[in-house]
């Protein structure tokens, strides 16, 4: 009789582990002096389920600001395009304008140096975080960060830790749970292509989540559309032809249908092509055969990423997990502007191929913004953000909030919907304040006390914004100043108007750069008195210039 209710009391402690700290019930077992009452064919009543929200965050890699159909692009993305028509679009949303440091930011919710960048080393990620109140926590895809996921919190990890890998054969950075990973010439009845294995695993790691009474946190890092450009030959021949007509004519009918749709207001003007930019019209036709034949490609990875947003989605729905799920879609920078192609000769389905495009078709994927991933004007850290919630998101269908937001905010938002606590330190690592502010008062549609300012930096890049004012230098050149609730393009400098402003906001971006991010040596370097005259238009590496992808 004893040892059954030893094994009994022993399962119920089993239980109530089980229990997740924010649906915890209190149960009070009376052992005194270990005599148990016991109460022939008692019920255990169970804990109610667990009514937080699961969360799936969505990030793109190297996806430029208008380059989402709900952004203003001709890319065919009805996946989310759907989610945007359901939920919310944000048309002021940050990142840091380079892939580590907004991986860093987004995990820790603090600025990439002061998290100790790569290696994470006074921040806490979302993962641990999560666990420790009671979530699952897995991660899909591309980490580009020291170590490995599962050393920080991740439960479940599937991808590669590298930077950019080989869409059809990888690299030897893959790995599963922590261990090597071989990459196959085929997965699940399909020749290998790293998009579909992404979601592959993370359909997988999804079933495991459900399996357990938990909520789950899913972190799914596509690496598409990344250089280099490689895709499926069915769909690069898709977007056959779609864009013959160049750049200049896709910023035009890019923005208009950003005027359209209400993401943009009218005021904010198209920034012209760039000088290192040149007319489509002054190409050789070998010349436009290429560039357009590279962005076809380009199109095709983000078609191929949109359909693996569906396969989550339609996932989600068939498991009974859709409505109490938030869904986040974003970028980690704007779009690329390095030339590094090799072997033009080649087509882009071969596994040989290294494919890029350079500024010319970045300047299009940041419509209406200037410049670049890397640089801290909006084209570099201004993303598409995407959120979609039944349950819980009560904006009207389809809007658009004008309020800014940034990666930093996501660990705050995870905090306020798991109920969970912000640690001070993480085994041996001391962590630092939490920067981020909680957007579920956005997702209320409520006005968020936001951020009294918001902080840039990568390499020599800067820039510092205090309400619609921001400061923004290039590559050490002048700072300019603009007002960006009349000039989000940041076409008219007003830095020679507002001294002041300038001298004040400067030095605010110092002091941050110093006493919270820790910079010190090049990271201190004073600004120039001139703003830099910028290139980034280059002459692809190798190969010729005949037609690969059109039809015979």
């Amino acid at each position: 009789m004893l040892s059954s209710i030893s094994v009994a009391i022993e399962e119920v402690h089993r239980s109530l582990l089980r229990v997740s700290p924010g649906g915890l019930r209190v149960f009070i077992l009376a052992t005194a002096a270990c005599v148990v009452t016991v109460v022939p064919h008692a019920k255990l009543v169970a804990a109610e389920p667990d009514a937080r929200p699961n969360i799936v965050l969505i990030m793109a890699d190297d996806l430029g600001f208008s380059d989402l159909g709900c952004y203003g692009s001709e890319i065919e993305t009805p996946n989310l395009d759907a989610l945007a028509a359901k939920g919310l679009r944000f048309s002021q949303f940050y990142n840091t304008a380079k892939c580590h440091s907004s991986r860093v930011s987004l995990l820790t919710g603090l600025y990439c140096d002061q998290a100790g960048g790569a290696s994470l080393s006074r921040g806490a990620t979302i993962a641990e975080v999560m666990t420790r109140a009671g979530y699952s926590a897995s991660m899909v895809g591309k980490w580009h960060l020291s170590k490995q996921p599962t050393d920080f919190g991740f439960e479940r990890y599937w991808g590669h830790l590298s930077g950019a890998t080989n869409f059809f054969t990888g690299d030897d950075t893959f790995r599963l749970n922590g261990e090597p990973w071989v990459v196959p010439k085929m997965l699940n009845g399909r020749p290998f292509y790293t998009t579909h294995a992404i979601t592959d695993f993370a359909l997988g790691f999804l079933d495991e989540a459900t399996a357990s009474d938990k909520p789950f946190l899913l972190y799914t890092a596509f690496n598409a559309p990344h250089y280099p450009l490689q895709a499926p030959r069915v769909e690069v021949l898709k977007y056959n032809g779609r864009y013959d007509a160049g750049w200049d004519a896709l910023r035009k009918s890019r923005h208009q249908r950003q005027i359209a749709s209400g993401l943009l207001p009218r005021k904010w003007k198209l920034s012209p092509r760039p000088e290192h930019i040149p007319a489509w019209k002054s190409l050789t036709d070998d010349e436009r055969v290429w560039e357009a034949d590279r962005m076809e490609v380009f199109a095709a990875m983000v078609d191929v990423l949109d359909q693996n947003v569906g396969r989550l989605v339609k996932h989600l729905k068939d498991k009974g997990l859709y409505e109490n799920t938030l869904i986040l879609f974003c970028s980690d920078n704007g779009a690329c502007p390095f030339e590094r192609t090799r072997g033009k000769n080649l087509k882009p389905w071969d596994p040989e191929s290294y494919w890029t495009y350079d500024a010319s078709w970045a300047h299009a994927g940041n419509t209406p913004f200037r410049l670049y991933k890397q640089n801290q004007h909006e084209g570099g850290i201004s993303s598409p953000m995407i959120a979609h919630w039944p349950n819980g998101l009560k904006t009207k269908p389809g809007s658009v909030t004008d309020q800014p937001g940034h990666l930093i905010d996501f660990m705050a938002t995870f905090i306020d919907l798991a109920g969970a606590d912000y640690p001070s330190e993480i085994g041996e690592r001391k962590v630092d304040p939490l920067q981020g502010k909680s957007l579920l008062p956005i997702f209320r549609d409520e006005t968020r006390q936001g951020h009294e300012q918001l902080y840039f930096h990568f390499g020599s890049d800067r820039a510092l914004r205090q309400g619609p004012w921001k400061l923004v230098s290039a590559k050490l050149g002048k700072w300019e100043l603009y007002n960006l609730d009349e000039d989000r393009t940041e076409l008219d400098d007003l830095s020679k108007k507002h001294p002041e402003r300038v001298a004040a906001m400067s030095a605010e971006w110092f002091r941050v750069a110093k006493d919270v991010e820790r910079l010190g040596g090049k990271g201190l370097a004073p600004i120039g008195r001139k703003v830099k005259e910028l290139n980034f238009r280059g002459k692809s590496a190798s190969g010729t210039s005949k037609k690969r992808t059109k039809k015979k």
